[in-house]
C-alpha cells in the first residue's frame, strides 16, 4: 500500500515538474506592448522576466489598436499595457502566478485583466499583489473573477 502510495506521489510530482516547465518553455513567450515612457509598464516586463517569462516588449505610441485588434474592447477593462500569451490576452498588471495558472488551467476565456493600474500591484508599487482583483472575459467581454487579493 505505501508503495503505490509513494509512486503516486513520484508521478504526481514529476507531472507537476514537467507542467512547470510547460509553462515556461520559450514556445510560450508573452509579447508586450507598452508606452516608451511608461515606467511601471517596464517595472511589470521587468517583473515577469524575473519570474523566468521570455518576454518580448514593443514600444509603440498607441496601445489602444493592439488591444482592439487582440479582441479587448471595452475601454473599462483597460490598463496601460497589453500583452498576448499563447492566444490569450493579459491586460494590465496581471501576476506572474495568475499567468502561470492561465497557462496550466486554459480556460475558455479572451484573457485575464487587472483594469487601471493598481496601486499594490507588480509594477507598480510591490512585488506581491494586494488590495485588487484580476478579471477573466471572454470574446463578449463578459466578467468573472479570476483571483482576489
Amino acid at each position: 500500500m505505501r508503495t503505490i502510495l509513494m509512486r503516486k506521489l513520484f508521478l504526481a510530482v514529476l507531472l507537476f515538474g514537467f507542467s512547470i516547465g510547460v509553462v515556461f518553455s520559450s514556445e510560450l513567450g508573452i509579447t508586450v506592448w507598452k508606452s516608451a515612457t511608461c515606467g511601471c509598464c517596464q517595472k511589470w516586463v521587468d517583473y515577469l522576466r524575473d519570474s523566468g517569462f521570455d518576454v518580448v516588449a514593443h514600444d509603440v505610441g498607441d496601445v489602444t489598436p493592439f488591444k482592439r485588434h487582440l479582441g479587448l474592447t471595452n475601454p473599462e477593462l483597460y490598463s496601460c499595457h497589453t500583452a498576448l500569451i499563447d492566444g490569450y490576452v493579459i491586460e494590465g498588471h496581471v501576476p506572474a502566478s495568475d499567468i502561470m495558472r492561465l497557462m496550466a488551467e486554459r480556460p475558455d476565456i479572451l484573457g485575464l485583466t487587472a483594469p487601471g493600474m493598481p496601486k499594490m500591484s507588480p509594477g507598480m508599487h510591490s512585488v506581491e499583489p494586494k488590495g485588487y482583483d484580476v478579471l477573466q472575459f471572454d470574446k463578449l467581454q463578459q466578467l468573472s473573477v479570476f483571483s482576489h487579493y
